[in-house]
């Protein structure tokens, strides 16, 4: 449990390992039940329907103002829009 923690970056009380562990048992358990399924025949499959992209023809149109963008941006710095970084480099 505690590799699993570390992997979440989740920080666990040893009552919360102990209840996660045994609850992480009981989930390990029903895909050994599943491992017992007959599947030969069946197609694998990302979705149990069929699903289809409607997409729209894509057709050229008039653009955004920059300068009307860029002025009304919280912050700008050239000509581009500043925003918070939400990638973290460790890891």
């Amino acid at each position: 449990m505690d590799h699993l923690a570390k992997l979440a970056r989740i920080a666990l009380t040893a009552e919360e390992k102990a209840r996660f562990g045994g609850e992480l048992g009981t989930i390990l358990n029903y895909f050994d039940q599943l491992k017992t399924v007959n599947v030969d025949g069946v197609e694998p499959s990302a979705h149990a329907f069929p699903v289809y992209n409607v997409l729209r023809e894509d057709v050229p149109g008039p653009s955004l103002d920059v300068e009307m963008l860029l002025r009304i941006a919280p912050q700008a710095r050239d000509r581009q829009v500043v925003v918070p970084r939400v990638v973290d480099d460790e890891g």
